[in-house]
């Protein structure tokens, strides 16, 4: 069996401590494929290519076995903050 979901968030949990973290299996349960959206303030200062292998060096021993890793948000809390406010306050209007 390859990686679970519950392997990643447990390794990018406990090497970056995101302040939010959404892992989904997109394999179809073989553990070869994830999304990852991710907040962390290990992120501060540094562009979006450092971030993402900042997560890639985190799994680097589940990437053995990871076929595909998308890298959906990898945010700061101040950049995630907005966007997550903007969302909650936004008025929604029904028809």
């Amino acid at each position: 069996m390859g990686v679970t979901k519950e392997q990643v968030q447990a390794s990018l949990t406990s090497k970056l401590n995101p302040v939010h973290l959404e892992v989904i299996d997109t394999s179809g349960g073989c553990g070869a494929s994830f999304v990852v959206e991710i907040v962390s303030e290990q992120f501060e200062g540094k562009r979006l290519l450092e971030r993402h292998r900042i997560v890639n060096a985190a799994l680097e021993e589940e990437m053995k076995e990871i076929h595909a890793l998308s890298i959906t948000k990898a945010q700061t809390p101040q950049q995630w903050k907005p966007i997550s406010q903007d969302s909650a306050t936004t008025p929604t209007t029904e028809a």
